[in-house]
């Protein structure tokens, strides 16, 4: 997508070298997301370079995202932006589109690079899914999570179950859908949200940082680490074993020829 289509859908996309940054641009709705963001978020994740080996997910401004745009709860807003256009589907229709807005999240965990949510201040609802969908999360001491879809009686729906169960476990997976209460920047640590809470303004420092140590290894190495740790815990040990020996021939191989050998 060109860079005039994605600011249409208040996106951003800047890429130095191996290291892609997506920025989610609404600031005067304190970025809050539409489907049309979902579908470019997920275009973005089919036509990305294999060159880029992190990218960086923000928002604009002083909070990463509020989550769902209310417009799309308006009865007045028109087609796939409105949950009344979703309503004038069947079941089954309406199912597969919002399977086409999921796409928008789990690219984010494509082995083929190392994704990093940047959080400051607020991460609501849909924000808070996109940030439990990229691999790490980095964020300022002022950030705040939310599940606030059972406020709204609604459901997660953009991939943020799984995560966040991996992370913290069901009980308390549950207790935070289920009070849409708000989990701060030192709990989120504690509790396995977030790999990292830093001052506000060390935050862009520390993801240059942390960017800068993924990209360090020779190409291949963390993209081949990755794929082994995904799903690592619903696989037996025997398979694991057999995953990991067949990928280190791989990078034996690799080393090998890069020396020359």
């Amino acid at each position: 997508m060109t860079p005039e289509e994605l600011a249409k859908v208040g996106l951003r996309l800047d890429i130095d070298g191996a290291v892609a940054t997506v920025t989610l641009d609404r600031p005067d709705v304190r970025n809050a997301q539409t489907p049309a963001m979902w579908l470019a978020l997920a275009e973005i994740g089919r036509t990305l370079s294999d060159d880029v080996r992190v990218v960086v997910v923000q928002g604009q401004g002083d909070t990463f995202s509020a989550g769902l745009d209310r417009a799309m709860l308006d009865p007045r807003t028109a087609g796939e932006e409105s949950v009344v256009g979703l309503l004038a589907l069947s079941d089954a229709e309406a199912a597969d589109r919002i399977g086409e807005f999921q796409e928008g999240f789990t690219w984010l965990r494509d082995p083929r690079f190392v994704s990093i949510a940047k959080v400051r201040g607020y991460a609501i609802g849909a924000g808070f899914q996109m940030a439990l969908s990229c691999d790490l999360r980095v964020v300022a001491d002022d950030a705040k999570f939310a599940m606030k879809e059972s406020a709204l009686g609604l459901v997660p729906d953009l991939t943020g179950t799984k995560p966040l169960v991996e992370h913290v476990g069901y009980a308390r997976a549950l207790e935070i859908c289920a009070t849409a209460r708000i989990v701060g920047a030192e709990e989120a640590v504690a509790i396995g949200l977030a790999n990292q809470v830093v001052a506000s303004e060390d935050l862009d420092a520390a993801v240059d940082a942390l960017a800068a140590a993924l990209t360090a290894p020779m190409p291949g190495v963390v993209p081949a680490t990755k794929a082994l740790l995904q799903g690592a815990a619903d696989r037996s040990l025997d398979d694991q074993r057999r995953l990991e020996r067949e990928a280190q021939v791989q990078r034996f191989r690799a080393v090998a020829a890069a020396l020359g050998g």
